[in-house]
């Protein structure tokens, strides 16, 4: 198959799997140059029932007297009580509906756990999270029969812990190349499944797989629910990391499984629909938990910018310190919330999530990251000394290292940075390629390109002038009948004009690129940073606005956190766009094709290169004893 073939083939495979039906969306408006706040829910102030209160009460007791963040780092293993006790709590139950024997968490009330967990311990959030959010409860709830709900979701109630198994040793994100094969017996009575699954998180663990596979006559992708104790299902591998050590994560093995019909999921060929529609929502938890990691960091800065001193004055009050410590807040104020308006938006089930869940997962952990690495550099040296080393000298065992190590993975984890901008990318596009899709469609034909050409002229004759001429009535929109914003009022002024903005951009590209757009990943990825920052900077005056409208006892310590925030995105707002027309990317390009050539294999002379080291005898016995994992 050429590279040309292959490359159309799996952009054909994405094309079928994508949600083509809109909702009301924030961001899929924005794009289009339609600033629409009143798209935004109310903040939710708590956001939680009755009933969660004490499952929150039980879970944070238990995990602050009962558990050890040190033990499981250094063990690289979830101690057997802890499962035991999770399981007993119906901790492998949150998100499942209470007639099934689940608490029946609604998102926001989840969201709050995956916070408070992400705060002290990263592996077990590992463990809940992708159990729960895209494993069998949230995809069997969704797309599963009566019976597979009343057969699984009870059994994961009760503690069987899930996985789900889509990633393969030569497939990351290009559904197309999949290999694990699902093929009909003659009987018409089950499938037959073969392959192998990479980086399959719980896996060493799991009782139930969600697996992806495709059937070899139709080449389309299904979605089958598995039983690791069936014969042919093996973990041939446990996988280990830099970080969240004791993540149970595995190269699953199917050779010959025999699969009942009644175990597929939601029908033949839905299975990337499935898992893209359970991600939408299942991803919710990776902001949440950002959130927690930025607010223990700001815990962490603020105690300790206070403690040390340096030439006679405590850290915080140097400026440097101080503007990091100014941003880290006002960044994490922004990040809770983005993280809780788009849970909202999932528990009122009337929007269509899938860009800001997206955003929020993206955005979220990007900031995360950066504020981790600033906590570390505040932290400096003890920064990087480990809690046990920290304690042995007489000082407080402050995790900084451990969370560096855990936190960065949260960058991949439920789709990586690069991949979330594509998605994000393709579905900003995706009106215009309703349009003018003929006129940028390289397998076009010039018969169809002349046909589209009227509703094209159409279209933009009234859009694109409007992009410019019209402004759009926000002030009518906000959720309270206030017209004041006070000092946010010119952040909300600079939002409307940039997304319009933002909209002329996108067009402004598709006419200079036309059918190269799609190639041209660094400026799409422009694009989406500018939406993303405009995001948030309605999402922080979002939140500040509610509390201010619910005389909320912090209301001005918020209007001057989402102030802050929103002057440092602007100035990031018009840089980027400065960049989208005015950079390197072609001389940068051709760089890199060099590199890859071979070209400036002269510098690196001077290192000792690959092909020159022998194998490491320590790492060719871990190969010859590769953990093989009884399946439990």
């Amino acid at each position: 198959m050429s590279q040309h073939t292959s490359e159309l083939e799996s952009r054909k495979v994405a094309e079928e799997s994508r949600q083509t039906e809109w909702q009301q969306s924030f961001l899929r408006e924005l794009f289009l140059g339609s600033f629409r706040p009143d798209l935004l829910p109310e903040y939710p102030l708590d956001g939680t029932r009755p009933e969660f209160k004490p499952v929150y009460e039980k879970l944070r007791t238990f995990f602050s007297q009962e558990v050890d963040p040190v033990e499981i780092d250094e063990t690289g293993e979830y101690p057997q009580h802890v499962l035991d006790a999770l399981a007993e709590m119906g901790a492998f139950g949150l998100l499942v509906p209470k007639e099934y024997g689940g608490h029946g968490l609604n998102k926001v009330e989840w969201c709050k756990l995956m916070e408070m967990l992400a705060s002290f311990e990263g592996n077990l959030l590992g463990l809940l999270s992708p159990h729960q959010s895209v494993g069998v409860p949230e995809t069997i709830k969704q797309f599963g029969t009566p019976e597979q709900k009343k057969k699984y979701l009870t059994r994961c109630a009760a503690g069987d812990i899930s996985a789900f198994a889509l990633t393969e040793p030569d497939v990351g994100s290009d559904p197309a190349r999949l290999a694990t094969t699902a093929t009909l017996t003659p009987e018409g009575d089950a499938y037959i499944l073969n392959g192998t699954k990479l980086w399959c998180t719980n896996g060493t663990l799991a009782k139930l797989l969600i697996v992806m596979a495709k059937h070899p006559d139709s080449k389309k992708i299904s979605a089958f629910v598995v039983e690791t104790d069936w014969p042919g299902v093996e973990v041939t591998h446990r996988c280990r990391f830099m970080g969240l050590r004791a993540l149970a994560n595995g190269v699953m093995q199917f050779t010959n499984v025999r699969v009942p019909k009644e175990n597929l999921v939601g029908g033949e060929g839905k299975g990337l629909k499935i898992a893209l529609t359970v991600l939408n929502v299942g991803r919710l938890s990776v902001p949440a938990g950002a959130v927690g990691t930025a607010k223990k960091c700001i815990e962490i800065c603020r105690k300790w910018a206070n403690e040390r001193v340096q030439w006679g004055r405590p850290i915080g009050k140097h400026e440097a310190i101080s503007h990091m410590i100014a941003d880290m807040t006002a960044n994490t104020f922004a990040m809770d919330a983005i993280a809780y308006l788009a849970a909202e938006m999932a528990v009122r089930g009337n929007c269509d999530i899938r860009l800001e869940a997206a955003a929020a997962k993206e955005w979220n952990t990007c900031r995360a990251w950066e504020i981790v690495d600033n906590t570390f550099q505040i932290r400096g040296g003890r920064g990087y000394e480990t809690e046990r080393s920290l304690v042995a000298r007489g000082e407080k065992p402050i995790g900084v290292e451990r969370m560096l190590r855990d936190s960065r993975i949260t960058k991949v984890f439920e789709g990586a940075s690069e991949i979330m901008h594509l998605f994000i990318a393709r579905e900003a596009v995706d009106k215009h390629l309703q349009v003018a899709g003929a006129m940028v469609d390289p397998e076009a034909s010039s018969n169809e390109k002349l046909a589209s050409l009227p509703k094209v002229a159409a279209f933009y004759a009234a859009w694109y002038p409007s992009r410019w001429l019209v402004r759009s009535s926000w002030r009518r929109y906000d959720a309270h009948g206030h017209l004041e914003y006070g000092a946010l009022e010119t952040h909300m002024r600079f939002i409307e004009k940039s997304s319009r903005k933002l909209a002329r951009e996108i067009f402004h590209g598709m006419v200079v690129y036309k059918a190269k757009l799609q190639h041209k990943q660094v400026y799409l990825f422009r694009i989406v940073d500018v939406a993303m920052e405009l995001f948030a900077m309605a999402c922080a005056i979002r939140r500040a606005r509610t509390m201010q409208h619910h005389k909320h006892t912090d209301a001005e310590n918020a209007a001057e956190l989402a102030d802050v925030f929103c002057r440092s995105a602007r100035r990031k707002v018009e840089r980027i766009f400065h960049d989208l027309w005015h950079n390197d990317d072609d001389a940068k390009y051709k760089t890199a094709l060099a590199v890859l050539d071979g070209k400036h294999t002269w510098l690196e002379q001077g290192i000792l290169a690959e092909e020159d080291l022998a194998f490491p005898p320590s790492l060719l016995d871990a190969k010859a004893s590769s953990e093989h994992v009884a399946i439990k």
